[in-house]
């Protein structure tokens, strides 16, 4: 029989026996409190040792054999080969075809278009930020903690103030990420400033951990001429060369094929770092997460896909949008490694990120990550979602199910937090905040000739007549356009 990656030190009996049932959204998931992190099957490559404990045995049969994607690599032709053919006792019945060798039988079998049970959610605090008894995760200390919370608490503030800032007039758009905070800055927590960001828009959080002060957020949804776009991107639609972290386009995954090759050069070059790319569960019906996830699996491209599973695609819910066994099951069928988490436990993200990056870079491999979570704000400021869901739901999200909380009582119980410390920062935060808007208002808007800059060396003609043309209409009707835009 072909060589098994084993589950940690634990047995399966006790495996099985820790796994408790979650409601999340899509249905009732197990809840795995264990090191046995639910990855994929191993593509042949080498695993670590230290990556060796996060592999779960997997049940196969004949007919799973089927949809087996066969590997370039040398190593992983003579596994795959050599676990094809020692399947049954009929070790010499199989068929070459293109792509290797593949067992036959008389018995026709169909693949079932799912599993009886889902996927196993692997969490290491309880919602009420107890640790989980014998769990196994990642150690984090007390800085790390202490920045963790901070950040979470001051993205929390931010998304209140510039959301109220929207509905005043002073901004044209916002989005929060109330709900999710624990997934963009735990997982940047567990990355190295040298690993390249491409996000989608829940991410701020990222930013915050690698430096992104208060005043550069503000100058970036105000779009004035410290704004690093120079006021052409919509807000929230951050961006910063410094610190690794792409600008985010508003089209939908369109980041994941982009990442996949960014990655790809990353691995020509050498480097120790790779990339995540973050997406929702919406994004994932877009046709570039398929073409991004297997053009990464086939180059074997350093980089995590970190998908945030919050239930709902806008105003499509889960239920509706796909039918698999949410995101986490859709990595197999691109023979990369996969793991689902439960997105509102900061630990248990950065657990997660800790060693999946470890996987990226050491084996150069792909990772997809599936974080069930749940969006407790509206869409954007252009949505209102009690139009297509129940308000006891968002409410019982909020409140039972706060990621912030949750960690904040975890590392006030082990001593790292006080009331105090949480008075202090909450008032500093804001306080900082309020200023950073003030300032931000009172910045000069980018002059009207920014429009036409930073796409060609020399302008063509086209583009100059262009800028004539508005340059005219902007004269001859001075009161349809901002007094502020120097001409």
């Amino acid at each position: 029989m072909a060589n098994w990656l084993r589950i940690s030190s634990r047995t399966v009996a006790n495996h099985i026996k820790k796994r408790m049932n979650k409601e999340f959204m899509g249905g009732a998931v197990h809840v795995n409190q264990s090191s046995g992190l639910w990855w994929g099957l191993n593509r042949g490559g080498p695993v670590s040792d230290r990556n060796r404990r996060h592999m779960d045995p997997l049940a196969w049969n004949r007919a799973t054999l089927l949809c087996v994607q066969r590997f370039k690599t040398t190593l992983a032709e003579k596994q795959h080969d050599s676990f094809l053919s020692s399947d049954s006792d009929d070790d010499n019945q199989s068929v070459d075809f293109p792509g290797g060798k593949v067992s036959y039988t008389s018995e026709m079998s169909f693949i079932s278009e799912s599993s009886q049970t889902r996927v196993p959610c692997y969490r290491v605090l309880e919602d009420d930020g107890d640790l989980i008894s014998d769990c196994d995760f990642q150690q984090v200390s007390k800085e790390d903690a202490v920045k963790m919370y901070s950040n979470m608490v001051t993205l929390q503030i931010m998304d209140n103030i510039f959301y109220e800032a929207q509905r005043q007039g002073r901004i044209s758009f916002y989005l929060t990420s109330a709900g999710e905070e624990a997934i963009s800055i735990a997982s940047a927590a567990a990355l190295s400033e040298q690993d390249i960001i491409l996000p989608q828009y829940r991410e701020p959080g990222v930013l915050l951990w690698r430096g992104f002060t208060l005043q550069e957020f503000a100058d970036q949804c105000f779009g004035n001429k410290a704004d690093y776009g120079k006021g052409r991107q919509m807000p929230i639609h951050y961006g910063s060369k410094k610190h690794n972290f792409f600008t985010i386009s508003s089209p939908i995954a369109t980041q994941l094929p982009q990442a996949a090759g960014i990655a790809y050069s990353l691995k020509m070059d050498n480097k120790k770092a790779c990339v995540v790319s973050y997406i929702g569960d919406g994004g994932t019906s877009e046709g570039d997460f398929h073409a991004g996830l297997n053009f990464a699996a086939v180059m074997e491209a350093p980089v995590i896909f970190f998908c945030r599973n919050n239930g709902w695609a806008i105003s499509t819910n889960v239920s509706e949008q796909f039918r698999s066994d949410g995101i986490v099951v859709k990595g197999r069928a691109y023979g990369i490694r996969s793991i689902r988490v439960d997105g509102n436990d900061a630990l248990a993200v950065y657990s997660a990120v800790s060693a999946a990056r470890e996987m990226a870079i050491n084996e150069q491999r792909p990772i997809l990550i599936e974080a069930l979570t749940y969006r407790v704000g509206h869409h954007s400021t252009s949505d209102d979602s009690t139009k297509y869901r129940q308000l006891d739901e968002i409410v019982y999200w909020k409140k039972a199910r706060n990621p912030v909380n949750r960690f904040r009582n975890w590392v006030q119980n082990i001593g790292w937090w006080s009331e105090q410390q949480e008075t202090q920062l909450r008032n500093s935060v804001r306080k900082q905040l309020l200023e950073a808007i003030q300032v931000a208002e009172k910045t000069e808007k980018p002059p009207l000739s920014e429009l036409f800059t930073d796409v060609y060396d020399h302008p063509p003609s086209n583009l100059e007549e262009q800028e004539k043309h508005l340059r005219e209409t902007v004269t001859r009707h001075p009161k349809d356009y901002p007094s502020d835009i120097s001409v």
